[in-house]
């Protein structure tokens, strides 16, 4: 169905997608590439919302160049107006003759609509083609419109006996440079970093990208369920943060002013126990339009995120070091067999340094 020659245009759309990794969330990253007799005569990427999507910067460089040209998109195109005009108008009005797209939008608003107006429009419209690099690409957005919460990612750095702290929590630094480094590019990729109040008391982190080139900083949660984080604490710094606590509001109300004048945001949402309902903040979150969520925090709100079934994805960091009877990744009671234990699947194992970076899955999310 697909030739060699349509693998290697979806594969440059896809590079060109994986440029707004870091800044077109909301929206979903998108590459598009026009191609006439072979050549590639356009190319565009959706760099953030409100700006031209792919498929308009495409079409504008190849001009008329792309009537009758085969379109790579790494996404099917939009159907409906929104911040910018629908992109099916806009390859129906340029005649191109082709389109090949690598997956349907999950979107409910498009959802195949896209593709079938542009085959009423007699366009050769076909879908597929490397669709997992597609969907893996757009995860989180994936995930927050077929399940309505974030793609959520649990990192953390690790002893090989899976040791996270010492017994009187510090924890920095476990692993090297180089591992430090590359978590810093999860974190530029994700649209929030969510934290605890226990690891603010501990380490007082800034939750902010520092260590690669990032033109965005991710909204930082921090949940709170008492409401007891000091005003001064790193990160409130600069605003951008968001507090979810579970107090009632007659108490809230009388700090919250103080938090607003930070830049900061504060929310109730309560669950048992005088929790913050978890589940209920990933619905929150993807409300807000969050569609990756990487989780920084200590063993007791990421036991917690793992028991309410919150975490999607395990982000590891390995040293070669043993820590002995020290701190584990989550406060987890044992099961009472191993056929009841959490099961992941293995995504990748790589050396990064003196560190292994392993990423592990909960099977069947999305």
């Amino acid at each position: 169905m697909f030739t060699e020659a349509d693998h290697d245009f979806m594969q440059r759309a896809l590079q060109l997608a994986q440029l707004g990794l870091t800044t077109a969330t909301p929206n979903p990253r998108v590459g598009c590439v026009v191609v006439r007799e072979d050549t590639i005569v356009g190319e565009g990427w959706h760099r953030r919302t409100g700006e031209p999507h792919a498929e308009a910067l495409a079409l504008a460089q190849a001009g008329e160049r792309a009537r009758g040209a085969t379109v790579y998109l790494t996404l099917e195109p939009c159907n409906h107006q929104g911040r910018t005009p629908p992109c099916v108008d806009a390859l129906l009005e340029a005649k191109v003759g082709r389109v090949i797209a690598a997956m349907e939008d999950p979107n409910p608003v498009v959802n195949g609509q896209g593709l079938e107006r542009l085959r009423a429009g007699g366009i050769d419209v076909r879908c597929g083609l490397l669709q997992q690099e597609a969907r893996e690409l757009n995860i989180g957005f994936v995930s927050r419109m077929l399940r309505n919460r974030p793609w959520v990612r649990l990192k953390a750095a690790a002893s090989l006996d899976g040791r996270t702290a010492l017994p009187d929590g510090r924890s920095q630094w476990i692993t090297g440079e180089a591992a430090r480094t590359d978590g810093h590019a999860w974190r530029a990729r994700a649209c929030a970093v969510l934290t605890g109040i226990g690891t603010v008391r501990e380490d007082n982190p800034q939750l902010t990208v520092r260590h690669v080139q990032t033109s965005r900083q991710p909204l930082r949660v921090l949940v709170d369920s008492r409401f007891e984080v000091n005003p001064a604490a790193r990160i409130l710094e600069g605003g951008n943060t968001l507090v979810v606590c579970a107090i009632d509001e007659s108490v809230r109300v009388a700090r919250t002013a103080e938090f607003s004048e930070l830049g900061c945001e504060v929310i109730a949402l309560p669950g048992a126990g005088g929790k913050v309902d978890l589940p209920a903040l990933l619905r929150e979150l993807a409300r807000r339009g969050i569609n990756e969520l990487h989780v920084e925090a200590g063993y007791r709100l990421n036991g917690s995120l793992l028991r309410e079934d919150c975490i999607d994805e395990l982000l590891v960091y390995m040293a070669p070091t043993l820590l002995g009877n020290s701190m584990g990744l989550a406060d987890l009671q044992a099961p009472e067999s191993l056929d009841k234990r959490l099961v992941l699947h293995w995504q990748s194992v790589d050396r990064v340094g003196d560190d292994l970076r392993l990423i592990a899955r909960f099977p069947e999310r999305i």
